[in-house]
């Protein structure tokens, strides 16, 4: 399984940066099925292949208190089976079918996709609507994946110094909101799940009217709804879905910090981010303001961190910023560097809190914003050349309270930002009172 957590700013500057690729060249069409499950299909006819995702708009933060995980665990719990197609079938089928399979579970939202041969998509709806309805757990299957998963946070949290950082400026980012807890969940609670946590969750969120299928491949939107009509189209909403009432965050009022020892750290490494809106509740070009003052801060070798940092003071071994507001209530703007070796931590700081300072001060210039969006249209262009890319796409954004049209005008969108709009929101987002600053060091705590 994968735990889809962005922890990764170069790579997502990169997907989230290009967004929601050139409208001009997306044949999307969707549709609403009876029971309330939206259907998008993207057609590309380029090879006789499908990415089929099923994604239900519910993740961490829609977990009961005390229940950090459960949302994570059931993803992993969706392949232990049916009465149709019982324990490890689901994954045996597509495998033998050809096909490969996976899912990842957000603060959101939870997806799951195979990608077969086209004549096999008949066979995968089948498979993905059973169990949607049809789940079936007993503790011989839930307990020895609960502990597959308590190690998966030990690999991939607990023993990355990086990622035990970013939990804890999430926990710190956050007061209210559970944004502040992973996804993963908390050891101690997720290891206190149970089957009935798990089925509970299942029966809250996963239902047709609360899913969205997304098909992208060599299809046409009428085979689609004949499929989709044959196989979700029976399926019955059995409870109405929960209201996703989350805890508002208070107006932030003070920075906040935190540094961590490490001695598994060989290098030190600093990190800033933002708490901003999120996509949903911002006009277009106040969102696309924020991407491209990213890319101009910290988005590639023309950036002011990279001609400064590394070039000109020779103060870092890498730096960059990256904007996140692919999530339903906020977003993170957030900047990063390492020092070289003989470099101080404080000088990096110094020196990157002098070139926000300019940023917002004296502003941006023609240049960098043209440079910069040419650079996010160029990275762009990469996504339609993948099925699985535009798949996610379109998922990501329906599922935190964007529409098709936002991400099929986004190209448009982006040729309307001006210079007065990205110092506009360089002005706004670049609040120290709304951030949290992250250090990691070599040494043992306390140190």
């Amino acid at each position: 399984m994968m735990l889809f957590k962005r922890l990764m700013p170069v790579v997502f500057a990169v997907l989230a940066a290009a967004g929601p690729a050139r409208a001009l060249d997306i044949d999307v069409t969707s549709f609403t099925l009876a029971n309330g499950m939206q259907v998008v299909v993207i057609p590309d006819h380029r090879a006789p292949v499908v990415t089929h995702m099923v994604w239900y708009k519910a993740g961490a933060a829609d977990e009961e208190q005390g229940k950090a995980g459960v949302a994570h665990l059931l993803e992993h719990l969706m392949f232990k089976g049916t009465p149709a197609h019982p324990d490890g079938d689901f994954s045996r089928i597509v495998r033998a079918n050809g096909g490969d399979e996976n899912a990842f579970t957000t603060q959101d939202y939870t997806a799951y996709f195979q990608r077969v041969m086209k004549d096999r998509l008949p066979l995968v709806m089948e498979l993905e609507a059973d169990r949607m309805q049809n789940l079936e757990l007993t503790d011989e299957t839930v307990l020895p994946e609960r502990a597959v998963v308590l190690e998966e946070r030990r690999q991939r949290t607990d023993n990355e110094p990086s990622g035990l950082l970013n939990e804890q400026m999430d926990a710190a980012m956050y007061t209210a909101h559970p944004y502040g807890k992973p996804v993963i969940g908390w050891m101690p609670q997720v290891s206190k799940l149970t089957r009935q946590d798990a089925m509970d969750f299942y029966a809250a969120h996963y239902e047709p009217e609360n899913a969205i299928l997304i098909v992208a491949g060599d299809v046409t939107p009428d085979e689609v709804k004949t499929l989709a009509e044959r196989y979700y189209g029976p399926l019955k909403n059995k409870r109405p879905i929960p209201e996703r009432v989350r805890a508002e965050e208070p107006p932030p009022n003070a920075e906040r910090r935190v540094t961590m020892h490490d001695p598994r750290v060989s290098s030190p490494s600093w990190q800033r981010q933002y708490l901003t809106p999120a996509a949903r509740q911002l006009p277009a070009r106040d969102e696309l303001a924020m991407s491209l003052l990213a890319e101009i801060i910290g988005g590639g070798n023309q950036s002011r961190f990279y001609q400064t940092l590394a070039i000109d003071k020779k103060l870092a071994a890498y730096s960059g910023a990256w904007f996140d507001d692919d999530q339903l209530d906020y977003g993170t703007f957030g900047v990063y560097a390492s020092p070289n070796p003989g470099v101080t931590i404080e000088a990096v700081e110094a020196e990157v809190d002098a070139i926000l300072n300019d940023v917002v001060s004296k502003g941006v210039t023609q240049e960098e914003l043209d440079r910069s969006r040419n650079n996010m249209i160029a990275s762009a262009v990469y996504l339609l050349d993948s099925q699985d890319k535009l798949a996610r796409l379109f998922g990501v954004a329906l599922a935190t309270g964007q529409t098709i049209d936002d991400v099929k005008n986004w190209d448009k969108n982006l040729a309307t930002v001006t210079v007065d709009d990205v110092n506009k929101a360089a002005r706004t987002l670049l609040n120290r009172n709304a951030s949290v600053t992250g250090v990691l060091l070599p040494g043992e705590g306390g140190q």
